[in-house]
């Protein structure tokens, strides 16, 4: 998905495979090639009630266990985005609909991903503005189904295999990973049209 925006900002692309460690890996292959600045683009989960999936973020702040830090509104802009609100930087998967309530509550974050508080971290040890752009795949009222999570390797990467062996596991999940893959492509839609947007200078 991030292609087209690298391709429109004459930027460069490293995944960061859906959690903290690969970004920071990312972020560390990235500023080894010279980059003036890292973006954090992809999916996130619901926090605020109020956001459906498919909802287009792109916050101030990234908030983490330890640290806020805050995006820098030029990079945001090159991004065609105006920054606002806040992201949390989670270290694990907030995956029941109690721990997102509690997480909205504790932080005022409207959504949370793995790698945003990553990526904040690596430029400012690096002393580069970053921004985020993300979209909201599983919104606050969507418990993510352990299938999902059982489909999913170290990398990012869905196992077919993976996932059959989880639904064998749990069949009564069907219903719940199908309404996770239509908000999921909804967040993909919103980032797409986002990145069709966008004009470099």
């Amino acid at each position: 998905m991030a292609a087209p925006l690298a391709r429109r900002l004459g930027a460069v692309v490293a995944v960061g495979g859906g959690g903290a460690a690969g970004a920071a890996a990312a972020c560390a292959r990235l500023l080894g090639q010279g980059v003036g600045g890292l973006i954090s683009f992809g999916l996130a989960g619901g926090l605020d009630p109020a956001l459906p999936a498919g909802t287009l973020l792109c916050p101030a702040e990234v908030v983490t266990g330890d640290a806020i830090f805050a995006a820098d509104p030029a990079l945001a802009a090159l991004l065609g985005q105006m920054p606002s609100g806040r992201l949390l930087g989670a270290e694990r998967v907030l995956d029941g609909v109690a721990e997102k309530r509690a997480a909205f509550a504790a932080t005022g974050a409207a959504a949370v991903d793995l790698e945003s508080g990553a990526v904040a971290r690596a430029a400012r040890a690096a002393g580069l503005p970053f921004a985020v752009l993300r979209a909201i795949a599983d919104p606050a009222a969507r418990a993510l189904p352990h299938a999902a999570l059982a489909a999913v390797d170290g990398a990012g990467r869905l196992r077919p295999l993976r996932l059959l062996a989880a639904l064998a596991c749990r069949p009564r999940e069907i219903a719940a990973l199908l309404a996770l893959g239509r908000e999921a492509g909804q967040a993909r839609r919103s980032l797409r049209a986002a990145a069709a947007q966008i004009r470099a200078d």
